[in-house]
């Protein structure tokens, strides 16, 4: 596996889950979707992408505005079939964050912000 991160990919994807709206489109979504699997939005509205409107108050042209910006920095793929479009969770783009964030805690200690830590 490449462990390489383009940081400028990576600043993109963090950027667009640092959105509350998308990054709770992007949970829903992957809690409905695991990563790997296709989700239509047919099938999603009834039992996800439509549920997840209204349980966090986004109206339908605000959600298509956020799946569109997960799709667009690679977080999620979309597939459009006549009118329906089915979408689902990018493994890649899910894997690339678990292994930068992974690389963190492996190679970093927390302590508190302005403090320096002693030996």
């Amino acid at each position: 596996m490449n462990t390489r991160i383009n940081t400028t990919d990576l600043a993109e994807r963090l950027k667009a889950l640092g959105n509350p709206h998308r990054l709770a489109v992007f949970r829903r979504l992957a809690e409905c979707c695991a990563p790997g699997t296709v989700c239509g939005t047919d099938e999603a509205s009834r039992v996800c992408v439509g549920d997840l409107g209204d349980g966090l108050d986004i109206a339908p042209s605000t959600l298509s505005h956020h799946l569109k910006e997960l799709h667009r920095v690679g977080l999620i793929r979309m597939d459009r079939n006549g009118k329906r479009t089915d979408c689902w969770v990018e493994p890649a783009a899910v894997e690339e964050l678990a292994t930068f964030f992974t690389g963190l805690s492996s190679s970093t200690s927390v302590g508190n912000p302005g403090q320096e830590e002693t030996p």
